[in-house]
């Protein structure tokens, strides 16, 4: 029953919306876009919030976007937690929201949405990875590799991946396992200078 619920909830946007009229709503995002792509944030702001309703989805989750492009990150933050509480398992409204998260320093918050993210979806590679990185400049480096590994199994020769499972391999005394995976960079990137570094170090 809660499948078929969230099902609905994706699929149809708030009865306020369609209360409106959709072909205003539709020119609002259009012209929304046009002023976008003239670097024009404000008008791109202020069309779709002169068709805002607090329960839409979809101009809360553009809104959040919209604010951060233009550093009101406060707002950014608002809309996309909006977002969030309309759709409880967006993923695109939790990393639209990591966004102003991060640029406002709030670390810890951006974890616990990471973490949110990988208890719905535990295979989502972009969360995992990114998380490994946080995890890795903090020198948590097991929790590093535990994430990084889960990205290289699902990607076994993506670079990205590799690196940061070849050096967080290195940083836990994994150097067998370091060398392998730094020289599967090489053959993915020849010449990668952050492999070679990895690989003079182990020599």
């Amino acid at each position: 029953m809660k499948y078929i619920f969230l099902l609905t909830t994706l699929i149809f946007v708030s009865k306020q919306v369609y209360a409106q009229d959709v072909k205003k709503i539709q020119t609002a995002f259009e012209n929304s876009y046009i002023h976008e792509n003239d670097n024009d944030i404000e008008n791109s702001i202020n069309v779709l919030k002169d068709v805002y309703v607090d329960d839409s989805y979809e101009i809360n989750l553009r809104l959040g976007w919209l604010y951060y492009q233009n550093s009101d990150f406060n707002a950014s933050e608002k809309h996309y937690t909006e977002a969030i509480k309309i759709l409880p398992y967006s993923e695109e409204a939790k990393f639209g929201l990591i966004l102003p998260k991060a640029a406002m320093n709030k670390w810890n918050d951006v974890i616990d949405i990471y973490k949110q993210i990988l208890i719905i979806s535990p295979n989502n590679t972009k969360a995992n990875y990114k998380l490994g990185l946080i995890f890795y400049n903090k020198k948590m480096f097991s929790d590093a590799y535990v994430l990084f590994e889960k990205v290289v199994n699902l990607y076994p020769f993506d670079r990205d991946g590799l690196l940061m499972y070849a050096w967080s391999s290195l940083q836990i005394g994994k150097t067998k396992e370091a060398r392998i995976l730094f020289n599967k960079v090489l053959m993915n990137t020849p010449n990668n200078a952050s492999a070679l570094e990895g690989l003079a170090i182990l020599n």
